[in-house]
């Protein structure tokens, strides 16, 4: 047993020796040289897609303050400890009834008590924020497809031991950064409840993610009373509309004409060609496909 854990030592020292030679070769920086364009590539749409998971700061929310939950119950209730460790963007304290309804109706109680007004704008800014958090879910499945094939093409050029013991730090070393994969990045809102003896404590979390911003848009569509839209009625951002859009589109840039087709795993967007900022709807003729590039140099021009 001894000899097999002195074997495992000398072998993990040994690996570690030629890990260290292995990246100070010719062989390696000239393969790091070939991949340069590609990690540029990456790199920037890795930051575009983390730019885009930022876009919830432009809908507008009253600041409540902050404050200090203390239990001053005579026993150190677990409920409390729990309640004190939920993480949430958006807190209200409330009552047991009034939690018991956010449980039921999360959207209506979501609007009445957290300052979001059942309006046009309201509407658009969660559009606009539906359009972005869509971009930006697809454009991770789509980053991480691209460092896959990235990582096939050039397998025969990495000797097998750093392929199969360090790939992640081979593309570490190559230049490529690490692709944020969690969903953090949704705003949450939670009603929190706690009684007066701090004996009994509950909580009810929405979370705006893709599914429920979907949702939360066509709840919005049926009592806002339209007034910039002449027909009183118009098309929502939603998923449905996003893909429809591509499809309309041949799924291809109507800037420079680069397409799926062309680049398998290109992120193409939705964009407004009035800007939402601007007074522009999201209806079908003021929307156009865009791949991540041109839409990120675009921002809020009318082009």
């Amino acid at each position: 047993m001894e000899i097999i854990i002195i074997l495992l030592i000398l072998g993990f020292i040994g690996f570690k020796i030629y890990e260290i030679w292995y990246y100070r070769t010719d062989e390696f920086k000239k393969l790091k040289e070939s991949l340069k364009m590609y990690v540029i590539n990456s790199n920037d749409l890795n930051e575009h897609i983390e730019s885009l998971k930022n876009t919830f700061s432009s809908v507008e929310q009253i600041n409540y303050g902050t404050a200090e939950i203390k239990n001053q119950s005579r026993h150190n209730y677990k409920g409390m400890k729990n309640l004190n460790t939920k993480k949430s963007e958006f807190i209200y304290d409330c009552s047991s009834s009034v939690l018991k309804n956010a449980q039921n109706q999360p959207f209506k109680y979501l609007c009445k008590y957290f300052n979001i007004k059942t309006s046009e704008e309201s509407l658009q800014k969660f559009e606009n924020l539906l359009n972005n958090f869509s971009a930006a879910e697809e454009g991770k499945s789509l980053l991480v497809n691209e460092l896959k094939r990235i990582k096939v093409s050039i397998s025969k050029d990495i000797p097998i031991i750093i392929r199969t013991l360090s790939m992640k730090k081979f593309m570490k070393k190559v230049g490529f950064q690490t692709v944020d994969l969690s969903t953090v990045y949704f705003p949450v809102y939670t009603f929190r409840y706690v009684s007066s003896g701090g004996n009994k404590s509950a909580s009810c979390n929405i979370t705006l993610d893709v599914d429920n911003l979907n949702n939360f848009v066509e709840y919005l569509s049926n009592i806002v009373k339209f007034r910039k839209s002449a027909a009183g009625q118009r098309a929502l951002m939603t998923s449905k509309l996003r893909q429809f859009i591509k499809e309309r589109d041949s799924f291809t840039c109507q800037k420079c004409s680069l397409s799926i087709r062309d680049e398998r795993n290109l992120l193409l967007e939705i964009d407004h060609i009035i800007p939402i900022a601007k007074g522009g709807l999201s209806e079908e003729s003021n929307l156009q496909t865009l791949c991540w590039r041109c839409n990120r140099t675009k921002g809020s021009k009318i082009e």
